[in-house]
This record gives C-alpha cells, sequence and structure tokens, in this order.
C-alpha cells in the first residue's frame, strides 16, 4: 500500500491524477482526495490544478524535497523488511568445532538455504575458550560449546557425544570390547587440545589417573594419522571417528566420558533476524532428531 507522500511524489513526477491512478489501482477522485488530506495536514497547497495540467505551487517547490524524502525513506524501509522476511543479504556468524562443523552444520544450512537462499554462512573454527569469548564480545552471533567448559553466556544442550579409545590397527589393547581409562593411560597418548577444559583429561583425574601424554595436538584428524602411524593411543569424540574409521581401531571406554555439545549466545534479543532464526532451526532438528544422534 502506497502512502500518501508517495501518490504525491508520483503525481508530480507523472504529472497526471489519472496515470497515477491507473498505475496503482486506485480511482482518480481517491487520488485527488489522497491529494487534498496532505494539503489539509500541511496547511498549505501543493498543487495548482488546472484544465491543461497539474503543476506545483511555490509552496509545493519547497515542499517538494522534504515530501520526497519521505517517500525514499518508506520505500528503504519496506525494501529492508523484505529483505529481514526473506533473510536477503544476511550473514550468520558461527563459532564452531570439528565434528560440528563437518558433521552436522552442513546439512542444516544446506536445509536453511532452500528456505532462505540470500543467506551467508561465516564459521570460526576453535576451541570452547575461544568460542565462549567471540560469543561474549560478539564476533559470532552464536557458537556450539561444551556446556560444562564455558560460563557467563547463555546455553542449550543439544546432544551428548562420546569419548572412543583410538588404536592402531595391530596394537595389543584390541583384544578388549571395551578399554578402561587407566588402560589408555598406561600407553603413549596422544591428547586433544580442547582449550582450558579437556573432557578426557577430567576424566582422566576423577580417577585419579596421569596419561603419558606424549603429544597435545589441535586437530582432530592428524590425530588419527598419528594414531595409525602407531605414534600412541588417543580418545576421540564418536562424530569425529564417524567415516574415518579405516586403519584404526575403535572401542568403547568402559567410564563412557561424554561431551554434552550446546548452542551458546549472549543475547537473543539482540541477534539478527536471520542468526535467530537459524539458531532456531538448528534447536527444532535436535529436538525432531534426537533418537538418531
Amino acid at each position: 500500500m502506497i502512502s500518501r507522500y508517495g501518490i504525491f511524489c508520483k503525481v508530480i513526477e507523472l504529472t497526471s491524477f489519472t496515470k497515477v491512478a491507473k498505475q496503482i489501482g486506485y480511482s482518480q477522485s481517491a487520488i485527488s482526495q489522497t491529494i487534498k488530506s496532505l494539503e489539509q495536514e500541511l496547511g498549505v497547497i501543493l498543487i495548482d490544478r488546472k484544465k491543461d495540467g497539474i503543476t506545483l505551487t511555490s509552496d509545493g517547490k519547497e515542499f517538494l524535497p522534504y515530501l520526497q524524502s519521505i517517500y525514499r525513506a518508506e520505500c528503504a524501509l519496506k525494501q529492508k523488511q523484505k529483505e529481514l522476511t526473506g533473510l536477503e543479504n544476511s550473514i550468520i556468524r558461527i563459532g564452531t568445532f570439528t565434528s560440528v562443523s563437518r558433521n552436522i552444520l552442513p546439512q542444516l544450512m544446506k536445509q536453511f538455504k532452500k528456505i532462505y537462499p540470500g543467506v551467508n554462512f561465516i564459521l570460526k573454527q576453535g576451541d570452547y575458550t575461544s568460542i565462549q569469548k567471540w560469543v561474549q564480545t560478539e564476533i559470532v552471533d552464536f557458537g556450539f560449546v561444551n556446556s560444562n567448559a564455558v560460563k557467563g553466556i547463555k546455553v542449550e544442550i543439544l546432544y551428548e557425544d562420546e569419548l572412543l579409545a583410538v588404536l592402531p590397527p595391530n596394537h595389543s589393547l584390541i583384544e578388549y570390547k571395551n578399554i578402561s581409562l587407566k588402560q589408555l593411560a598406561s600407553e603413549p597418548f596422544i591428547l586433544l587440545d580442547e582449550g582450558d577444559y579437556s573432557v578426557i583429561m577430567n576424566a582422566f583425574q576423577k580417577i585419579n589417573q596421569t596419561p603419558q601424554i606424549e603429544y597435545e595436538v589441535y586437530d582432530d584428524y592428524s590425530i588419527l594419522a598419528m594414531v595409525r602411524q602407531g605414534l600412541g593411543v588417543s580418545a576421540m569424540y564418536s562424530l569425529v571417528l564417524n567415516g574415518f574409521e579405516k586403519g584404526l581401531q575403535i572401542r568403547p571406554i568402559k567410564e563412557k566420558p561424554m561431551r554434552p555439545v550446546a548452542l551458546a549466545w549472549k543475547n537473543e534479543h539482540t541477534m539478527s533476524l536471520a542468526s535467530r532464526r537459524f539458531m532456531d532451526f538448528i534447536k527444532s532438528f535436535f529436538l525432531k532428531n534426537k533418537q538418531c544422534l
């Protein structure tokens, strides 16, 4: 629906009530009445109506740039509303780590872009500590974290990811169906660097075990390559191992150390509409698919 300011600007542009009425689907009398209403609002005569056409009065010439400015602002506001409704040209910034960026986000981003094709994503890879800082400083809109590893931000747990023992193909421990933390602690150990909070180290501490850490590595898949080469044993998350089991022996850990993976955000009300909708989309996905994870 066009405002009275828009109708006035179109009348001046087309120099005809009739042409404007035809263009926007109004009657000529409705256009004329709209202009009269605007003149009454401003307390001046804007248009000189003559048989041979219409012209601006001196007051109309004075008001014209202001009314055009209002109309342009209205058009810009409607365009922005349209963009936000369709999430056109929106950027969603997410803090994440390997298992999520490899196994969770690709399918969710693909499904979301089918609904909102104008949305773009920026993924920042980090550990729980760095992701928490990015959320707090709004470098990212929201992030995936270990809920036990962060404080001072809002979190909602989505699922739990189990740590599994990862062994070289010919290791002596492969004869066991389940491997204890005590057994892992007695072997050369390759530790996944998770930042200030380590799920596996926390599990070792609970049973008063100190692993023989020979390597500490940030990249999950570098660790898998090192285990394949017989450089040590490790404990990796089930989602990370999905599809990468070749050349490795995977066993459950008796104590079942788990990582509660959660969404984390600072303030949902100040988050962009696109980010809020994608975060709700993620929550809905996990609510529907909990049994599959």
